[in-house]
């Protein structure tokens, strides 16, 4: 299993915070996962899409879509975050 974690609007747009998924090998990397989460359509679609700006931390480490995922691990998803 791996623990997926939703901070701001994706949280808000998704209407959850977290869930658990099954590991498998279709969803090793950060990039599989997201277009397997997008399969879910509506607003799974709208807010993970390619054309959106989705940042990824994987074992609360900054991750690139081609950073791997182990079994057990946490991804989590969030929005750029701006200051100022």
């Amino acid at each position: 299993m791996i623990h997926l974690r939703y901070f701001a609007r994706l949280r808000e747009q998704l209407a959850t915070s977290e869930e658990q998924l099954v590991w498998s090998a279709e969803i090793a990397t950060v990039a599989a996962l997201r277009e397997q989460l997008c399969t879910r359509g509506g607003v799974w679609a709208e807010a993970l899409g390619a054309e959106q700006t989705v940042l990824a931390a994987v074992a609360q480490e900054l991750a690139r879509p081609d950073t791997q995922i182990q079994d057990g691990q946490e991804v989590a998803f969030f929005p750029p975050v701006t200051g100022g």
